[in-house]
């Protein structure tokens, strides 16, 4: 089959989330299962290029964007790649000639309906004249609008005739929101401003469109497939989601090239399942690099790595903090984002220094430090459609501690991990202090027995989350659609 993908970001050119590590580990998988497949992506500014890009398209004409103020309609397609993966990058500078991706520390950019409505149109300018799919796949609200345009603008140009059409939610709570006004700039008639179709409460819904339009929709997890179709989870689409389901749910995979304890450059010393003791050294280190006390080896040692934002349930961790480090642990943090948690985890770090060490940003090799060091992860989040880190810390030896929504219910287990359900500072602590007495295993770097600590992290290494089985599923999925 010939997939192309249309998506905002995508690894190693833009990141700044986890919908960039599934575009640049998605497509490899199917290429190297035999599939033609090829991603579209803009060309922003800080794009990071490892092989030089060559000209595909000098001049192609986008229809929208009339009246604004700089001249988009003549996009310019750079491409990276040949053989069985191709990527596309939609060159217009008056839109993506900017820093950031989707704004500034002062918010979203004004134009974003713009810019994401142009890459919608691009994305159909390649598959006429560069790629010809069988397969449109489309990521998020960014790249939403394409079915709509086939369906509206397009629909008897051939090169769509039995083209079928994938959306995948990566996070319902980002739905591309806008004014009515923003109508006539991205050439959609305002008789599709009705509830069935693109008005979400008076405004236009991106992702509402790409749900109504497509001919399926999938998202990162079986759980998370089930939630959103749920008040609690939906976002306000929950029933129009229902009404065009089934909703497939496929857990994202990792890269094992890039994260794996064996192999990683990142950490002071490898090791493995077999032979855990370079994950004692990692630990002193991380202590180290944190200035936390390095006195007692075997205190636990607990992490966390997370975007600051309340999906990532720090409301519920503040409520506990308190009585949390009552307890013999340390704590470290990596992150960024909202102000009030920022500044939560800051008041932590200064009432306990002997306990807490944060660094608020992201780096990556710290990331992995952290992975290596840790003996226990915490990801309590309100909701996760599918999260990554908790598949990179069963690789490592860390052993999970998270709330059991989304995608955390579906990749950890009770031989894996730490549960807990309710959304509350109360099961939270209780789940970690159940994860602090089972870790008091005599025997946890040692391995002497079959059901201590040292178990439970062999476990959790042992298991594959790699992109090859999320591709096969994904294979399945596109042949079922090709098929009806």
């Amino acid at each position: 089959m010939n997939i192309l993908m249309v998506a905002s970001e995508a690894t190693p050119f833009a990141k700044t989330g986890g919908l960039a590590d599934v575009l640049g580990g998605l497509p490899p998988a199917l290429a190297e299962r035999g599939e033609q497949v090829a991603v579209v992506l803009p060309a922003y500014r800080e794009n990071r290029y490892p092989q030089p890009t060559r000209e595909a398209y000098r001049s192609l004409w986008i229809p929208i964007g009339a009246g604004y103020m700089v001249d988009i309609q003549q996009i310019a397609i750079q491409q990276k790649g040949n053989g069985g993966l191709t990527y596309y990058f939609v060159g217009c500078p008056g839109l993506y000639d900017r820093d950031g991706i989707y704004g500034t520390a002062a918010g979203d950019f004004p134009d974003n309906h713009l810019r994401f409505a142009v890459l919608s149109m691009a994305a159909l300018g390649v598959a006429r004249y560069l790629f010809r799919p069988h397969i449109l796949h489309l990521h998020d609200w960014q790249a939403a609008l394409a079915p709509v345009y086939i369906r509206e603008h397009f629909r008897g140009d051939p090169t769509f005739m039995g083209l079928k059409m994938l959306l995948t939610i990566h996070n319902l709570g980002y739905q591309g929101l806008f004014a009515p006004e923003v109508l006539p700039q991205i050439a959609l008639d305002p008789r599709l401003l009705n509830p069935d179709q693109l008005e979400f409460f008076g405004r236009v819904n991106f992702l509402k469109a790409g749900i109504a339009w497509s001919d399926a929709v999938s998202t990162v997890s079986k759980g998370y497939a089930r939630e959103i179709q749920t008040p609690e989870y939906g976002f306000g689409l929950d029933g129009f989601l229902r009404r065009h389901g089934p909703i497939t749910g496929i857990v994202n995979g990792v890269d094992y090239n890039e994260w794996n304890p064996e192999h990683d450059p990142n950490i002071v010393q490898t090791y493995s399942a077999g032979d855990l003791s370079g994950k004692r050294a990692c630990k002193q280190a991380l202590l180290a690099e944190y200035g936390l006390p390095q006195d007692n080896p075997d205190r636990p040692l607990l992490a966390i790595i997370s975007r600051f934002a309340a999906q990532k349930g720090f409301d519920i961790l503040a409520d506990a903090a308190s009585r949390l480090l009552q307890e013999d642990l340390n704590l470290v943090v990596l992150g960024s984002g909202d102000l009030p948690y920022e500044t939560m985890f800051r008041t932590l770090a200064e009432s306990y220094p002997q306990k807490v060490g944060l660094r608020v940003g992201y780096d990556t090799g710290l990331s992995h430090r952290i992975e290596a060091g840790a003996d226990m992860f915490l990801m309590p989040s309100r909701y996760e459609p599918c999260g990554l880190n908790q598949i990179y810390s069963l690789k490592y030896g860390t052993v999970p501690v998270v709330r059991a929504t989304g995608g955390l219910d579906d990749t950890i287990d009770d031989g894996t991990g730490f549960k807990f359900r309710d959304y509350s500072g109360d099961a939270l602590l209780d789940t970690v202090r159940a994860a602090l007495k089972a870790y008091q295993d005599p025997y946890q770097y040692a391995g002497q027995r079959g059901d201590g600590w040292v178990q439970r992290m062999r476990r959790g290494m042992e298991k594959d989350f790699s992109w090859s089985a999320s591709a096969g599923e994904y294979v399945e999925l596109y042949r079922r659609l090709g098929a009806g």
